[in-house]
């Protein structure tokens, strides 16, 4: 497998790549972020994978987040990959932000003409981490953690509920639970995998974590109490229920003041990175 260095800057006590690479699964060019801590050298170290919400690149938590310093102190790699293919076009994709380019959703589509290329869901969890491997050695992609941040809190929170064996935590900020319940999930879902309901609860989290369960530690989510999708998108008290009911740890935190944005994922982002380090390192 075959990479292109876009950039590399000394950042703390590692360095922060952006690398392209050819995907299978996309059929396009992919670029991911991938911060190495110095601690690499000579030995393996754990990763934590980072997914990004709609309208974002592999740059939003790059440089918005802020989590190269607490990553370096804990020898963690984070890997940031984009949120769908931009190397293929079709008609209409950029016509609405919650559709299409930027807004990949983390499924495997399977409705002419997205199904070809928009397949996040096998590229995050297949291509991916055999790209990091092979790219970069030191990283144990063994040991690995996910996270996300609403349209990525859902891809993470569905990715490691389906593959509970490849990951040993995960992590949400604000993360669109429900899908098939609210409307930017409704129009992906339908628009990406068809009208079948079925197919729509293998990439909702309140559906998986009732019929999967998850073995994991107890999951983290933070939430913005001024997050003015609270209400209408992202539902929260849905996964609250779903996983009181499912038996499934789960340690909720609403943080008074908080909106959407990043400056909330920058504030919370060191308690994240130090729940999945103590996972990662147990």
């Amino acid at each position: 497998m075959t990479f292109m260095s876009v950039s590399a800057q000394r950042c703390f006590q590692g360095v922060q790549h952006v690398v392209s690479h050819p995907s299978e699964q996309t059929g396009c060019e992919m670029r991911v972020s991938v911060y190495l801590p110095d601690a690499s050298q000579g030995v393996s170290i754990p990763v934590v994978y980072w997914l990004s919400g709609l309208t974002c690149t592999e740059e939003n938590f790059t440089v918005k987040a802020g989590a190269q310093r607490v990553a370096s102190e804990l020898g963690i790699a984070v890997v940031a990959p984009d949120t769908s293919p931009r190397g293929v076009r079709f008609a209409g994709d950029a016509e609405s932000y919650d559709f299409g380019l930027g807004a990949g959703f983390y499924v495997d589509a399977t409705q002419a003409p997205w199904r070809e290329n928009y397949r996040m869901y096998s590229y995050v969890v297949d291509e991916l981490p055999a790209f990091i491997a092979q790219a970069f050695p030191a990283v144990d992609t063994r040991r690995a953690a996910i996270m996300g941040h609403s349209m990525g809190g859902h891809g993470a929170l569905t990715i490691a509920l389906k593959n509970p064996d490849s990951y040993r935590s995960v992590s949400a900020f604000a993360p669109i639970v429900a899908p098939s319940q609210v409307p930017w999930g409704q129009k992906a879902l339908a628009g990406y995998l068809g009208d079948d309901p079925t197919a729509w609860a293998q990439y909702d989290a309140c559906s998986l974590v009732l019929s999967r369960g998850w073995t994991g530690p107890e999951i983290l989510v933070d939430q913005g109490s001024q997050d003015n999708f609270l209400e209408k998108q992202l539902k929260p008290e849905l996964w609250i229920a779903a996983c009181k009911a499912a038996g499934v740890p789960l340690q909720f935190r609403l943080q008074e003041g908080h909106d959407h944005s990043y400056f909330f994922i920058a504030s919370f982002i060191e308690d994240h990175l130090r729940f999945h380090a103590k996972a990662l390192k147990a």
